[in-house]
């Protein structure tokens, strides 16, 4: 296993694409690219860590500051391709996720998710989160 890496070209945003709609099926190929590009213009960041220089993990997340809980890391992605799951590659992008907290002086790691998604859940309870509030949305 490789070193986690920082997206920072668009050929690394491309190379990313299988991992995230692994998680995002929604998402249409052609505006990937460009809606990756705004999202970091707004400071999403996207890690990921690869096996035979192909991405298998990913992970995005923005630095925060709410009155609720001050300064956090959110994390707005984390998926690992179905056939790797199960390798520790999640993990090991949540742990460069806690350091980086700690480092830049942040209170919590925060992230959103699905009431179906068993097995994330269970990584994120063996890593120390707690399950702390409702999330609610309203489309406009």
């Amino acid at each position: 296993m490789q070193a986690v890496k920082l997206v920072t070209t668009v050929a690394e945003i491309e190379s990313c694409w299988e991992v995230v709609q692994a998680l995002r099926p929604h998402l249409q190929r052609e505006n990937f690219v460009l809606q990756v590009q705004e999202m970091m213009q707004d400071g999403y960041q996207m890690i990921y860590l690869s096996e035979d220089e192909k991405p298998v993990a990913f992970a995005g997340f923005r630095n925060m500051h709410m009155l609720y809980s001050g300064k956090i890391i959110y994390i707005d992605d984390l998926s690992t391709l179905p056939e790797y799951r199960g390798r520790g590659y999640a993990g090991r992008l949540l742990e460069y996720i806690h350091q980086l907290a700690k480092e830049t002086g942040k209170q919590s790691i925060q992230l959103d998710s699905g009431y179906q998604r068993n097995n994330a859940h269970r990584l994120y309870l063996n890593k120390g989160y707690k399950l702390a509030s409702h999330h609610f949305a309203r489309e406009v």
